[in-house]
């Protein structure tokens, strides 16, 4: 099933069973803020398993970098971000990380009478245009790689994420390990400073510069590109593949990941195996393992909020063309809350009671 079809399933309303369960009488609600990458999802996970567990989720689709700091203030019950913090990070802020889902980073592009995916790309290729060396879609390089497309003589127009953002983080990455001369530059980060194009805040404000100007390109997360049916581009990757941004090789890349990785963030960026996309990588809750008395059944609701979407969002999850995690990963992510998530007292806020 190609992903087109994949989206209309998902917009057809069409729920599992466990969807279906009356609304229970006592609702509660948590907050949590950060990466836009993940809000398509958290959006209808939250509208199911209100219905299900009477627990909602007011999410604030602000970037990872908003989403850090809210959850390092601790404003919200919890944060969430598209790039893995370190050992150190985390153990200052007193933070659990754990995955929810694996998504992918995709290049969309505006160009008249080109189809979805169409358009084949290298890594060299990628690096010109990102630096703004390649000026017009009609360059030789271009021509040459793709024969059986009439690219026209347009300026090539650079859209990326002007806010702190694990979208940007996760391609930055890429472009890091594809490019010595990106390396040693803009480098890799949440926010870098491009040497060209223009800059939006949001996936959404990436995607809205490639919809409204002929010409442009940019990196936004493959939800939005369902969503918003834009045009996608094929990527030659790490084992000289060209691949296309299907599930079949989102799936491939998540198969390799080691999910026995410290802080859940296993290394899934531009690998040099068979037909896998080479901008993957899980996307991230924050959690704190010390919740102040007013947060605790926040934190407690958090944590059964994601069990529950573990459980029963699998198909919501592949429906947006997320990558659900295995079920292996789940109940590593489980034992992690029981053994680092404390109250006051010191005592664990998730057991299986609380699911």
């Amino acid at each position: 099933m190609n992903r087109r079809s994949l989206f209309a399933l998902a917009a057809s309303g069409v729920a599992a069973p466990a969807l279906l369960r009356p609304a229970l009488a006592q609702q509660a609600q948590i907050t949590g803020a950060g990466a836009t990458f993940p809000r398509p999802l958290y959006d209808r996970w939250s509208a199911a398993a209100r219905d299900a567990i009477g627990v909602s989720l007011n999410y604030q689709s602000i970037g990872s970098g908003g989403g850090i700091n809210q959850i390092t203030a601790r404003t919200v019950d919890f944060g969430a971000s598209d790039a893995p913090l370190t050992s150190a990070q985390l153990t200052e802020r007193s933070l659990l990380q754990f995955p929810t889902v694996m998504g992918s980073v995709v290049l969309s592009v505006n160009i008249p009478g080109v189809a979805d995916n169409a358009l084949r790309l290298t890594p060299e290729l990628i690096i010109e245009i990102f630096f703004g060396r390649v000026q017009f879609w009609n360059d030789p390089r271009l021509v040459e790689l793709n024969r059986d497309l009439r690219l026209p003589r347009l300026p090539v127009s650079v859209g990326y994420r002007a806010d702190g953002s694990g979208t940007t983080w996760v391609w930055t990455t890429y472009l890091s390990r594809i490019s010595e001369e990106w390396r040693n530059g803009p480098g890799a980060g949440t926010s870098v400073r491009w040497p060209f194009g223009n800059g939006a805040r949001g996936n959404e404000g990436v995607s809205n510069i490639i919809r409204n100007t002929p010409g442009a390109i940019g990196y936004i997360e493959n939800a939005y590109a369902v969503v918003n049916r834009m045009i996608t581009t094929q990527i030659r990757n790490k084992a000289g593949q060209f691949v296309r941004p299907v599930p079949e090789t989102f799936l491939a890349t998540a198969a390799a990941a080691d999910w026995t990785a410290p802080n859940f963030a296993p290394d899934t960026i531009d690998l040099a195996l068979p037909n896998v996309w080479p901008a993957t990588s899980p996307t991230y809750i924050l959690l704190p393992t010390n919740p102040v008395a007013d947060r605790v059944a926040g934190s407690r609701n958090t944590m059964r909020f994601f069990d529950w979407a573990f459980r029963h969002g699998s198909q919501i999850a592949s429906s947006l063309e997320y990558i659900p995690l295995p079920s292996s990963a789940h109940d590593l992510i489980r034992a992690a809350w029981a053994r680092s998530v404390r109250d006051p007292s010191g005592n664990p806020i998730w057991t299986p009671s609380a699911a």
